[in-house]
């Protein structure tokens, strides 16, 4: 049984817990919904950051083990000192001239492609859209494989046995006017047609059989060294990169990542509807056209200087959703860092599992892609 023991303030013990017990009840159901949200929003953003600083650790670590692993293996205790040139001898040499810009290279190439496709299913409302899916990478190796037969960027190095591409300017743009010649394909359908999600793939679908159809002729009619060097660009490889492609893909890759940015919450509102974001003063025909656009012309240098790398712009967008959600605000910045991630470590394997043999890393996320994309359908959940 309660005391009521007087208090110095002249009250009793009994009253003031029941004052404070008055406190605690006199909250409003609103209010308690209100405090729900804000905790709700606050493990939300908690997530978002530690999945975030988890796949920064990982492209980090990564990195670390790729500059330190190969056929010449360089000790962690000198990496720094390579790194910052202190040390110019062979081990110098192997990491500047070729294992910084290979891993450069990869995770410039994964950021490409991840945040192609993150941005082509946003303004397409379609889980399935991705450069590969849509026929924009078939396109691209199209106008690539027009410029190595035809155009004359496609030979050996200096006569050796090394193939490679000559121009990369030449065959980037010829590559960039495949992919747009399919990409404003998918777009007619979808505006002029009202295609739903299903047909749009499936016209994706006829578009690459059609391009792989004249990738296939160029072949034929090419000669030895063109089609030697058209068959091993094809297989999508990083293993030729250079400081200068390296130069030429980040400067695009930056623009197109900072300008998807800048639009990423029409790319949000897009998901509730065309007609919910002109309400809320968004250019829907636009805003889908230059997302498009920019998402061709990221995978069109891609694919031009390092072949088709399949998978990437399709499963890294359905992962980072899985883990953080659909908000483009957040999606597209982790989606960068992970598309980075997951071909720096796919390229990593590629070059050590079966050391000597260096595998293409097209081969190896074609591989790994497939399941984990499966796995994504059985288990995942839907944003449109």
């Amino acid at each position: 049984m309660d005391s009521e023991e007087p208090t110095a303030d002249g009250g009793t013990r009994v009253e003031r817990w029941q004052v404070d017990v008055g406190r605690d009840t006199d909250r409003s159901p609103a209010d308690a919904a209100r405090d729900q949200v804000l905790e709700q929003y606050r493990d939300a953003i908690r997530r978002k950051l530690v999945f975030t600083a988890g796949v920064i650790a990982i492209l980090l670590g990564a990195a670390t083990y790729a500059v330190a692993t190969g056929p010449i293996s360089i000790p962690l205790s000198e990496l720094p000192s390579v790194l910052v040139g202190q040390r110019f001898g062979v081990h110098g040499r192997v990491v500047w001239n070729i294992r910084l810009p290979r891993i450069v290279a990869a995770v410039g190439a994964g950021v490409g492609l991840a945040v192609a496709g993150a941005v082509l299913q946003s303004v397409l409302r379609n889980p399935l859209a991705s450069p590969y899916t849509l026929g924009i990478s078939q396109g691209a190796a199209f106008g690539a494989a027009f410029s190595i037969v035809l155009l004359g960027s496609g030979t050996t190095s200096d006569g050796g046995p090394i193939l490679s591409v000559v121009d990369p300017y030449m065959t980037s743009v010829s590559a960039f006017a495949g992919a747009l010649l399919s990409t404003f394909t998918i777009y007619f359908i979808a505006k002029y047609r009202g295609a739903s999600p299903e047909t749009l793939i499936l016209a994706g679908i006829a578009l690459a059989a059609l391009f792989t159809a004249g990738t296939t002729t160029l072949e034929y009619f090419a000669t030895n060294t063109e089609l030697a060097t058209l068959v091993f660009w094809k297989f999508g490889d990083v293993s030729g990169a250079t400081w200068e492609f390296n130069g030429i893909l980040w400067g695009v890759c930056l623009l197109a990542v900072a300008y998807f940015f800048r639009r990423a919450w029409a790319y949000t509102v897009l998901s509730a509807g065309d007609e919910t974001a002109r309400s809320l003063g968004i250019q829907v025909e636009r805003v889908r056209l230059l997302g498009m656009v920019f998402a061709s012309f990221v995978t069109a240098v891609v694919v031009g200087m390092f072949g088709i790398i399949g998978f990437v712009g399709l499963v890294v967008p359905h992962i980072v959703r899985r883990a953080i959600g659909g908000d483009e605000r957040t999606l597209i910045p982790a989606a960068t860092v992970t598309g980075g991630a997951l071909l720096l470590a796919a390229d990593t394997a590629a070059r050590t599992v079966i050391s000597p043999i260096v595998l293409p890393v097209g081969i190896l996320t074609s591989f790994l892609g497939v399941p984990l994309f499966l796995y994504l359908i059985l288990r995942g959940k839907r944003y449109w």
